[in-house]
């Protein structure tokens, strides 16, 4: 969904000062704690910090290429900080963690 939203020319937001600063925080911590999720406990915060980065830099790059489009290292540093919090909040805070784990549903026991 990143990436193609970076590839359109325009993107509706409302018409408040920093709401893309916002959006990219939120978008980007949430990719970040997917990311690790799925990364061993011991390097989960750095490597997901780095992937996700590496990640926003790319796209910036990318959306340079898209008419009406520019690459901003604010949006960058918005990308960055977002994976920074979401990545640090998932490995050190068990109870958000928790709450991710949870299932959305309880399964039906299985008869042995």
């Amino acid at each position: 969904m990143i990436v193609i939203a970076s590839s359109c020319s325009h993107v509706a937001s409302p018409d408040i000062v920093y709401i893309d600063k916002v959006a990219h925080l939120l978008v980007y911590g949430l990719l970040a704690t997917l990311v690790a999720r799925n990364l061993p406990a011991e390097r989960r915060v750095w490597l997901a910090i780095l992937a996700v980065s590496f990640f926003g830099v790319t796209d910036e790059w990318h959306q340079s290429f898209t008419p009406g489009r520019s690459a901003e290292v604010a949006d960058w540093a918005a990308d960055t900080v977002g994976a920074v919090i979401a990545a640090v909040l998932y490995a050190r805070w068990a109870w958000y963690r928790q709450l991710l784990e949870r299932p959305l549903h309880r399964r039906p026991k299985v008869a042995d």
